[in-house]
């Protein structure tokens, strides 16, 4: 049976119902994860928990450690991953507190370790990333959601920019010319080192603010974090049908 992994992003850097069994402090060559690895029940399964951002959140997108967090996974003994990530809605439909499970992405992020093949003993490889996230794994999702009665949109591109900082009105424009239509700081290199590792991955993309330009109002934290109160529970839900005995 696949062991399940879940990433969790802002505003979930513990999951509440997590059953723990232990903590797994995994060593990788690439230095620490953000945080150890949690091994537990949940919905009923085996399943493994890392905070993208350490708990407490205290790691910015752009220092994350994504190659060892993925490393610590795959050693831990996932078999997929499902990452939570906290996103701003671009496109008029990606509302706050709507979900989107992306298909496509863009990367707009620079000075990432974008890969595990690199250094004088690894051998130039070039991975097929035509179709970043696993569809088996996002239709798990999609069902999911359905089934909680959640909104949320089946297709979208994640555009992923460097942070920490929102982005500018200016860059938002930029990003829908280019047809992006959720925001967001964590996808990559994220999701390109879980193929590396041949590990199924999959979003779950909670939009948690109107990108920069898209309300007549500034953006702030309070906003934010209200959005995450009610979302963050929907995610767990959601999860949690994913990851039940019949799945």
């Amino acid at each position: 049976m696949t062991v399940y992994a879940i990433i969790g992003g802002t505003g979930l850097t513990a999951l509440e119902g997590l059953v723990l069994r232990d903590a797994l402090a995994v060593e990788t060559p690439y230095g620490p994860p953000s945080a150890p690895v949690q091994r537990g029940e949940y919905a009923g399964q085996e399943v493994l928990f890392l905070a993208r951002h350490g708990h407490p959140h205290r790691i910015p997108p752009h220092e994350v450690n994504y190659r060892a967090n993925l490393w610590a996974l795959r050693e831990a003994g996932a078999g997929a991953v499902l990452a939570v990530n906290a996103v701003g809605g671009i496109h008029a439909a990606m509302g706050s507190g709507h979900f989107c499970v992306p298909h496509p992405l863009i990367d707009y992020t620079w000075g990432r370790e974008h890969t595990f093949f690199a250094g004088d003993l690894q051998p130039v490889t070039h991975i097929d990333f035509s179709h970043p996230y696993d569809e088996p794994l996002r239709r798990q999702l999609l069902v999911a959601l359905q089934a909680e009665g959640c909104a949320f949109s089946s297709h979208g591109v994640y555009g992923c920019t460097q942070g920490p900082r929102l982005e500018t009105a200016a860059e938002i424009a930029c990003l829908e010319r280019d047809g992006c239509d959720i925001v967001g700081m964590t996808g990559m290199p994220e999701a390109a080192l879980a193929r590396e590792l041949d590990l199924p991955y999959a979003c779950l993309a909670l939009v948690v603010n109107p990108a920069a330009g898209k309300s007549a109002s500034l953006i702030t934290m309070a906003e934010i974090e209200a959005v995450l109160a009610g979302g963050i529970g929907q995610a767990r839900r959601v999860l949690a049908r994913v990851l039940g005995p019949a799945a």
